[in-house]
């Protein structure tokens, strides 16, 4: 299990766990209390509803975005370059535990 920290839409700070091989996006979307997101394609990469800002200490520990991903995330009215990215695109690993994230504003 991965303990991520995230800061929900609605400002709250969070320790979620993750299981190991799951996508963040699976955690994520089940934070309760409206704070999470709805991840409308699932994980299929076709939508940025899962959309989070990654923290400048960890964004450069993370495999870097392929094309469709980045296409998304440009199109998207609350991209931040540098820290944005989805979370159906990033596997839990052990490195990734303790990670922080910022959970995007719906657009």
């Amino acid at each position: 299990m991965a303990k991520i920290h995230v800061t929900d839409r609605e400002g709250r700070k969070l320790d979620v766990e993750a299981r190991e091989g799951l996508t963040l996006m699976e955690p994520l979307r089940d934070i309760a209390g409206g704070g999470g997101f709805e991840a409308l394609c699932g994980g299929m990469c076709s939508c940025s509803t899962c959309q989070v800002y990654v923290d400048p200490q960890w964004i450069g520990r993370l495999p870097k975005a392929k094309d469709d991903e980045m296409e998304l995330l440009e199109g998207s009215e609350v991209y931040r370059a540098g820290h944005s990215r989805l979370a159906c695109q990033l596997r839990v690993t052990p490195e990734l535990d303790g990670i922080v994230l910022t959970i995007a504003p719906e657009e």
